[in-house]
């Protein structure tokens, strides 16, 4: 049996809920009744520690063999599994598909061909009424070894019907294929660079997104075929920065759902994905009155009792609950009270992030920082930035890390650090040198900060407010420059230095504008 890491033991057992944790206990109970009870020692000890310690165990339960552990942490690991998976085998559909195939294998392995085809007969109608099409082509492959051993009247029809929904599934699975590759594809570019930034991430995304969709005729599209279909869509038009037809698709994405409202308990993470979509799409687009719409159905999915909730969906739930909440105060411009949520959910929040993927966690500690700058107590904003700016560099969000470095300039620059301006330009500088992508956007931007330290009398500071916000205001009819204010409302800012009012008080009137 292969070695189990320690780490991911620990992590397993403390991830189970009561249900699943009595369930292996009932469960182990039968399995040591031959005196082997090392194993369920073991989970005990591992259960009541806070922190696992190795050494503390083997101290206090003696008759744990040093030598062996490594082979009863496996062996604990792998019976954890089954019994979690027996304990949710009335849960969900896919286990319960596979069981009946595994059963079908059985019959069929015992020369019960009559039993094995009523078995396979139950595996099919619970694959496509749950849209399962992999698990259904199995389940069709399983069935042209049975029937030729059934010589029955009407095998002729069941035949016939048996090759046409053969190949109508496996067309099927081969567009599920390209649109969710398309989708995979589409992601892993923005989770690197964020929005498209030139002409040449344009034209190899145009080139790569279009070049590899397949022919189709929506209308015959599968509900399947159609879900990842509309995510890709959705994908592309969002790292183009084309919202409107973003939110087209986020629009049928959804409605896919609403017509088919049984699929929501069966692809519930993607239900969610949907909604995510969509909500990201109305903010961009100031949607005000269907976002709070959207938003409340997100937040319904925590409240029905007919969906399932596994650790994975409540982790999905928590961080597009968090994110659009922020969004939502964003688009109010109601700042203040969206750091109270800061507040309110960072014991939440620290639950989560070590469960979360990097690019989820700099994006939120991205939006919380740029919450605090708005409402104006730049201290804590360079908090939640250093949280950023100490993390190890990747290759995701490039443009999160780059802004972060533009945001903490703008934060020492409120606070009077003239030192840490003057020392911080100078490393940024060096910082997009080495990266070769200096936009005309950060350019301003640094030059702006050091003609300052040329001339600091209050008439050139006002000479360079407007100076920059005319230039701010160039670069926002640029395709490929405007992605950056979506980062930071520079705009903004400018105006508040130069109208002597605070950001929170001018985004309140452009959103009331906006929303109406």
């Amino acid at each position: 049996m292969s070695k189990v890491k320690s780490d991911q033991l620990v992590n397993l057992i403390k991830s189970l809920s009561k249900g699943e944790k009595r369930f292996f206990k009932l469960y182990a109970a039968r399995l040591s009744n031959s005196g082997d009870k090392k194993f369920i020692v073991l989970f005990d000890a591992i259960e009541k520690q806070k922190v696992y310690d190795e050494d503390k165990i083997l101290e206090k339960h003696k008759q744990l063999n040093p030598v062996q552990f490594s082979n009863l942490k496996a062996h604990l690991y792998y019976q954890l599994l089954k019994t979690t998976k027996l304990c949710n085998s009335s849960n969900l559909e896919n286990i319960k598909i596979t069981e009946l195939l595994d059963y079908s294998r059985i019959l069929y392995n015992k020369c019960l061909y009559k039993e094995c085809v009523k078995m396979i007969d139950k595996a099919k109608a619970m694959a496509m009424e749950n849209d399962r099409s992999v698990l259904l082509l199995e389940i069709l492959e399983l069935e042209k070894l049975v029937i030729p051993k059934t010589l029955e009247s009407g095998n002729e029809l069941r035949v016939g019907v048996l090759i046409d929904t053969t190949n109508h599934v496996a067309e099927s699975i081969k567009n599920i294929n390209i649109f969710s590759n398309l989708s995979l594809r589409l992601n892993s570019y923005y989770v690197q660079t964020g929005f498209s930034r030139s002409k040449k991430d344009l034209k190899k995304v145009n080139h790569f997104f279009y070049s590899s969709l397949p022919k189709y005729n929506e209308k015959d599209l599968s509900f399947q075929e159609k879900m990842y279909l509309y995510n890709s869509f959705v994908g592309y038009y969002f790292f183009i920065q084309d919202f409107t037809n973003g939110y087209k698709y986020a629009i049928k994405w959804v409605d896919l759902f609403e017509q088919q409202p049984e699929m929501k308990r069966h692809k519930l993470e993607l239900y969610i994905k949907a909604l995510n979509s969509l909500l990201a799409v109305q903010n961009k687009l100031y949607k005000y009155k269907e976002f709070a719409e959207t938003q409340k159905q997100l937040i319904a999915i925590k409240r029905d009792k007919s969906l399932i909730l596994t650790e994975n969906i409540n982790l999905n739930l928590f961080k597009a609950i968090y994110v659009h909440e922020i969004n939502r105060h964003f688009m109010l411009g109601e700042f203040k009270s969206g750091t109270r949520i800061v507040g309110a959910l960072e014991s939440e929040l620290n639950k989560f992030v070590p469960k979360l993927d990097k690019h989820s966690v700099l994006l939120l500690y991205y939006k919380i920082a740029c919450l605090y700058i708005g409402s104006g107590n730049y201290r804590t904003a360079i908090k939640w930035l250093n949280k950023i700016y100490n993390e190890k560099e990747s290759d995701l969000r490039e443009d999160i890390y780059s802004f972060t470095r533009i945001l903490l300039l703008v934060c020492h620059f409120e606070l009077g650090n003239d030192y840490l301006v003057e020392s911080n330009i100078r490393s940024t500088y060096r910082y997009f040198g080495k990266k070769g992508q200096l936009s005309q956007y950060q350019k301003y931007i640094l030059n702006f900060l050091r003609y300052l330290f040329l001339d600091p009398s209050e008439l050139n500071l006002k000479k360079q407010f407007v100076n920059l916000k005319k230039q701010m205001l160039g670069l926002e009819k640029n395709k490929y420059e405007r992605r950056a204010f979506m980062y930071f409302d520079i705009i903004t800012w400018l105006e508040s230095k130069i109208e002597n009012r605070s950001v929170q008080e001018i985004i309140k009137e452009k959103a009331k504008a906006k929303i109406g």
